[in-house]
């Protein structure tokens, strides 16, 4: 795939940043930055997904510190980010951060010459964008309760989702939520560490959850002496997230994997990213798409690359108002259907608009 955008021509003339801010339903503020080049008259965009707000005070300063205005081959564009530093001035609280701003940059470039090739991704790799299956990823408020879940239904009867056990939820709420049928992933946040959503092992909860969610993918288990039995008879259904960021990574895990969260940014670099794509497709591991509170174009790119690889998975990709702590009206449904004409990385216009998406 890498091979099949490489060498395709980018220009940039220009450049600007954008600070986007809003209310998500995990309880805080979300804060990104869009990054947009400029180049023959078209745009191609990013989005920096840095969780930390501070990383987003000053994003033009930050964009024209890295001077990235000239002529290049794609390939050569990622060499040339190679030899930055993405933070200068400054330090980024954690090594993920740095994969961030890299895709954020990268993912702006290969939008920007996919468009100036009049081409979209689909085009330039050989494939065609299928309607996306979405899971819907929410909180359960405090105390949790399954009414946001069944307001979700009412819009939307056949809606599944993908959902956050935590040690709050008591058995009878753990019964209520398997009797919907809906859910099709259960994320432990095991794997976390140092931040705020980060879940310590909890045998107890894991076992309930095991149980009583037959058919869910269990993601990102935290693997201990004590956690790693409950799973070894159910460990084709474990899934991984937060450790993955290549091919590398895979290789590493607890498990033999079989199901992987893609969330594009965590892989930094756009071949990073195909080169995962190409090996779990080879080694027969499902992939399904994941999000980050994307608050612009970052979430038409993880749609339109789960409606490339993997759109039939469970997919952490709902259009963005399904995010919102006040549910706006909701007129998309799963599956997403594809716009019906592309153009870049992303579903979103061509003359560089943005959608609903």
């Amino acid at each position: 795939m890498y091979s099949a955008i490489a060498d395709l021509p980018l220009r940039i003339h220009t450049c600007s940043a954008t600070r986007n801010q809003s209310q998500t339903t995990g309880g805080f503020d979300r804060v990104t930055t869009t990054i947009s080049l400029y180049g023959d008259g078209v745009v191609g965009r990013g989005e920096d997904v840095i969780y930390d707000p501070r990383a987003h005070r000053e994003p033009q300063t930050t964009v024209e510190a890295f001077a990235l205005t000239g002529t290049y081959t794609f390939d050569e564009f990622s060499s040339y980010l190679d030899s930055l530093n993405l933070f200068p001035g400054t330090t980024p609280d954690r090594e993920a951060d740095r994969h961030y701003r890299r895709w954020a940059l990268e993912s702006a470039g290969l939008d920007l010459a996919l468009r100036q090739a009049s081409k979209s991704l689909g085009d330039a790799v050989g494939r065609s964008y299928d309607p996306v299956d979405f899971v819907v990823s929410t909180t359960l408020g405090d105390p949790p309760s399954t009414d946001r879940v069944e307001t979700l239904q009412e819009h939307d009867s056949d809606l599944a989702f993908k959902l956050d056990p935590v040690p709050a939820w008591t058995p009878d709420l753990i019964s209520e939520l398997a009797s919907t049928g809906a859910v099709r992933i259960l994320d432990f946040k095991g794997q976390y560490e140092n931040v705020p959503v980060a879940q310590p092992p909890h045998p107890e909860l894991y076992e309930q959850i095991v149980d009583a969610f037959p058919e869910a993918l269990l993601e990102d288990p935290a693997v201990t002496d004590r956690t790693r039995p409950l799973f070894a008879n159910v460990s084709s259904r474990v899934a991984w997230d937060h450790p993955v960021t290549g091919t590398e990574t895979l290789e590493a895990l607890p498990f033999e994997t079989q199901h992987v969260n893609i969330k594009p940014s965590r892989f930094g670099s756009v071949a990073s990213l195909f080169e995962t794509i190409e090996y779990c497709e080879t080694h027969g591991i499902q992939m399904y798409g994941g999000g980050q509170y994307e608050l612009d174009v970052g979430r038409g790119q993880i749609q339109a690359l789960a409606s490339l690889y993997y759109p039939d998975s469970p997919n952490d990709v709902a259009p963005r108002a399904y995010n919102e702590p006040e549910l706006p009206e909701l007129t998309q449904t799963s599956p997403l259907e594809p716009p019906s004409e592309q153009s870049g990385l992303s579903w979103r216009p061509a003359d560089g608009g943005q959608t609903p998406y």
